[in-house]
């Protein structure tokens, strides 16, 4: 049986964001831990026992949240506990996971042969409308990453769409290492399923940066899911 990503699953769980109260689905929202010990830490791929909060806030109010003990008081209450630690960084040390997580998928899609590198080749994939997501280092030049939009939007019929690769938080070294090649600076994915569990981790990062135009989903969505198997829930 092929195993699923998050964001294959159609009925993924919705959950409460401790912090801001709304809801998204499970798959979009980070999971943090208590440890036995009271420990609190990031549990990015929601695999580690136990009890656990959700958040679906950025990097930069997380990290207020966490200064000013609004985080911790929260905690405290949803475990029904004051033994509670939380790590130094905590925004930090999820930021860094989850950019691990992101090339890290990368570097396998590289190995199973579902991507491909290098101007000439991303342009002529491209134009005959094989590329299913494009993306650019955060050191790429206007120009070469214009021209590699205009070539996918010729072939995706979406000239004058303004329709563009997303730019990485991440420069060409970063990605050369991720995908054993050299001077990687443009990316191109031509499977469909490859590129849908590529953005599912490049989604989640951006949005914890606060730099992606998609957000989490609301608490309307939320309801909007009723019918189905949903389970709403801010500890799990």
């Amino acid at each position: 049986m092929q195993r699923k990503t998050p964001n294959e699953d159609r009925h993924s769980p919705i959950r409460k964001c401790i912090l801001s109260g709304e809801h998204g689905e499970r798959a979009a929202l980070i999971r943090l831990a208590l440890g036995p010990d009271g420990s609190v830490a990031p549990d990015l791929f929601a695999k580690a026992p136990g009890r656990g909060a959700w958040i679906g806030v950025d990097h930069a109010e997380l990290s207020k949240a966490q200064a000013k003990g609004k985080l911790a008081g929260l905690l405290r209450r949803a475990f029904k506990t004051d033994k509670i630690e939380i790590i130094d960084d905590l925004a930090g040390r999820i930021d860094r996971g989850l950019e691990k997580a992101f090339l890290d998928r990368l570097g396998l899609e590289a190995r199973a042969g579902h991507l491909i590198l290098g101007a000439e080749k991303i342009d002529t994939a491209s134009r005959s409308g094989q590329v299913r997501l494009l993306l650019h280092a955060s050191d790429a030049s206007a120009d070469g990453s214009g021209k590699r939009d205009q070539a996918w939007r010729v072939g995706e019929d979406a000239e004058g769409s303004g329709k563009g690769g997303i730019k990485l938080p991440v420069d060409r070294d970063s990605l050369s290492a991720a995908l054993g090649r050299q001077n990687a600076v443009h990316v191109a994915l031509i499977d469909q399923k490859a590129a849908d569990r590529v953005m599912h981790h490049l989604g989640r990062w951006l949005n914890f940066k606060g730099c992606s135009k998609a957000p989490l989903d609301s608490a309307s969505d939320a309801s909007d899911a009723r019918g189905r198997d949903t389970d709403i829930s801010a500890i799990d």
